[in-house]
C-alpha cells in the first residue's frame, strides 16, 4: 500500500470565498504559507513554500473562521489540481488553529 499524507504549519495568506460543487458540497480553497528550519546533510536549510489547499465538506464549513495570517496545522494529501492541471493541491483531512 502506497502512502501519501503530509502534515503541515503555516499562515494563511489568501483565501477564496466559499464555494459549493455541482453536487451541492462545500469547498473553500486556500494559500498556506509554510516557514521551517530543517536539516539536510547534516546541515540546517531554510525552508519557506507556499501550499495550494482545498477543505471540502464539514471542514470546508468549519474553516469559514479563517482569516489571513491565522496560523494553521493541518494535514491531508497531495493530488493535483485537475485532469489537466498537474499543479499539486493538498486536500486537507484535519485543519486545527494554533
Amino acid at each position: 500500500m502506497s502512502c501519501n499524507q503530509l502534515v503541515l504549519t503555516g499562515e494563511v495568506v489568501q483565501i477564496a470565498e466559499l464555494r459549493y460543487t455541482p453536487a451541492g458540497i462545500p469547498l473553500l480553497s486556500f494559500v498556506l504559507r509554510h516557514m521551517s528550519e530543517q536539516i539536510e546533510a547534516d546541515m540546517k536549510r531554510k525552508v519557506e513554500c507556499d501550499v495550494n489547499a482545498v477543505a471540502i465538506g464539514d471542514i470546508a464549513k468549519r474553516s469559514q473562521i479563517l482569516k489571513i495570517g491565522t496560523q494553521i496545522k493541518v494535514s491531508g494529501f497531495l493530488t493535483k489540481r485537475s485532469l489537466k492541471n498537474a499543479q499539486l493541491v493538498l486536500h486537507l483531512n484535519t485543519l486545527e488553529i494554533i
